[in-house]
């Protein structure tokens, strides 16, 4: 930022507080004033009195990023083909476009990286210190924001996910190519008959696309209830209602879990319940709720298709001693329906790599799974499988082996 463009700032920051209220909340009243005093000093370089401005539309731009937006990192946020933000420390700072990271000529300060966290917390209600040295939260525009901060970390460490608002519905992940018409159709008739989904893969390869672009084929009457530890499912539903986790109080009371959140989820009417993702005890709560005959579907992180199984048998254990094996194993066998696997190549391009359906078998502790797609030779193709639990399908009218082929 050049001095001018900072001694502007300063006058708009000034008058903002002035008028009362801060430039987040009023971006228009920042935008007014940094017109006025973009052409006000102007004015004054043309007299001499100070040094000429080399763009006043970039000052502006400038100018009102600095003051009701996120500063140097707002032009990152406007431009759509920006997924992620990070900043490792304040000269280092990484954008990633299609799935390929990038470092970016900005170099900041570490008074603005705090500066910029502090703005970007303003409104979530949620705090990050030294008692508290991790943060998630949810920016204005559904981006998630996750920051750590020393002694955890050398400097501070930020990371800006972008939500991807373009994307809500199957047919436009087929347009993109991470999977094919006949394996959308099949998640689309699976999803109506209410089978329960497991969405799996590595970070930042589609899962919570997927999930919310898969929730857009419920029924139009059905109600669905989120819960994920930050905001970031925005689904294409008429009736949805979304909650999040609550960070404790300073006092560290006031704490509200993803395993509360489910609970306090079935006592509301849901036609479906999603989980953002499962990451520990909660998958215990989540599999008696899908037990209890609820439709549900979440996200998981795992390096395929079988390990998420494994690992949803796992983390159940993680809720207590009295709960073991022998009862979750046979539980996820009965519950899940299927398990999607999606994938982010070198290239960045995110696609669907497996679907496998669940026998709801058990043998020798493992569970038995057979594929419906599997991706080969570049594309997702129909292995020729079925699924071999068709109570839900045939319950709701449908038949499998219509997009299939062949005999279910």
């Amino acid at each position: 930022m050049t001095d001018a463009v900072r001694l502007i700032t300063d006058r708009v920051r000034e008058r903002v507080l002035q008028a009362g209220g801060d430039g987040a909340g009023r971006p228009e009243r920042a935008a007014e004033y940094a017109r006025d005093e973009v052409r006000r000093y102007a004015e004054l370089a043309l007299g001499g009195t100070v040094p000429l401005l080399e763009d006043e539309r970039a000052a502006e731009a400038q100018v009102v990023a600095a003051v009701s937006g996120l500063g140097p990192l707002q032009p990152y946020l406007d431009d759509p083909t920006v997924e992620e933000i990070w900043i490792n420390q304040p000269h280092r700072v990484f954008i990633a476009r299609g799935g390929v990271s990038e470092l970016t000529p900005l170099v900041l300060t570490e008074a603005e990286v705090r500066d910029l966290v502090e703005r970007m917390l303003q409104a979530s209600g949620r705090r990050v210190d030294l008692s508290q040295p991790f943060v998630d939260a949810s920016l204005a525009d559904g981006s998630r924001l996750h920051v750590v901060i020393p002694d955890v970390t050398r400097s501070w460490s930020v990371n800006i996910r972008k939500f991807n608002a373009a994307i809500r519905e199957l047919p436009q992940l087929v347009a993109l190519g991470s999977l094919t018409q006949q394996a959308a159709e099949f998640l689309r008739m699976s999803v109506l008959a209410g089978c329960n989904v497991l969405v799996a893969g590595a970070t930042q390869s589609g899962k919570t696309t997927l999930l919310g672009a898969l929730m857009s084929a419920v029924r139009r009457t059905d109600r669905v209830v989120t819960v994920e530890e930050t905001f970031e499912l925005d689904l294409a539903v008429r009736d949805v209602v979304g909650m999040q986790c609550r960070q404790p109080s300073l006092e560290g009371t006031g704490e509200i879990t993803l395993r509360r959140l489910i609970k306090e989820a079935l006592r509301m009417r849901p036609d479906r319940l999603v989980v953002g993702e499962v990451r520990e005890a909660e998958a215990l709560d989540l599999l008696l709720a899908l037990n209890a005959g609820i439709p549900g579907a979440c996200s998981i992180h795992a390096n395929s298709a079988r390990d998420a199984l494994v690992k949803l048998c796992t983390l159940p254990l993680l809720a207590g001693r009295n709960i073991d094996a022998g009862f979750i194993v046979p539980t996820v066998a009965n519950c899940l329906d299927l398990v999607v696997f999606c994938e982010l190549d070198r290239s960045g391009a995110r696609h669907v790599t497996e679907i496998l359906a669940l026998t709801g078998a058990v043998n020798a502790g493992v569970i038995e799974a057979s594929p419906i797609f599997r991706r080969q030779g570049g594309s997702l193709v129909a292995t020729g499988g079925h699924p071999a639990k068709l109570a839900k399908y045939r319950a709701a009218g449908f038949d499998p082996a219509i997009v299939l082929g062949g005999a279910a």
